[in-house]
């Protein structure tokens, strides 16, 4: 997964796999969801990013285990 932030665009990718993008769509005005031939979803692209993300430079990256029972 790879996360940029263009700040001259002001646009915010999150790119979930290298897979070539087949389509996109705007479900919303100004995100933008990007898909592959099989209609996974292979990126997020945020328009107007610092309108919309409360700190478009920053990242916070967690992760949670499940314990096995």
């Amino acid at each position: 997964m790879k996360v940029t932030y263009d700040t001259q665009t002001d646009t915010l990718r999150i790119i979930f796999n290298n897979s070539p993008i087949a389509e996109s769509d705007e479900n919303h005005a100004g995100v933008i969801l990007d898909y592959d031939s099989d209609g996974n979803i292979v990126g997020i692209e945020i328009l107007s990013a610092s309108e919309r993300v409360d700190n478009p430079l920053g990242l916070e990256y967690n992760i949670t285990q499940i314990a096995k029972v």
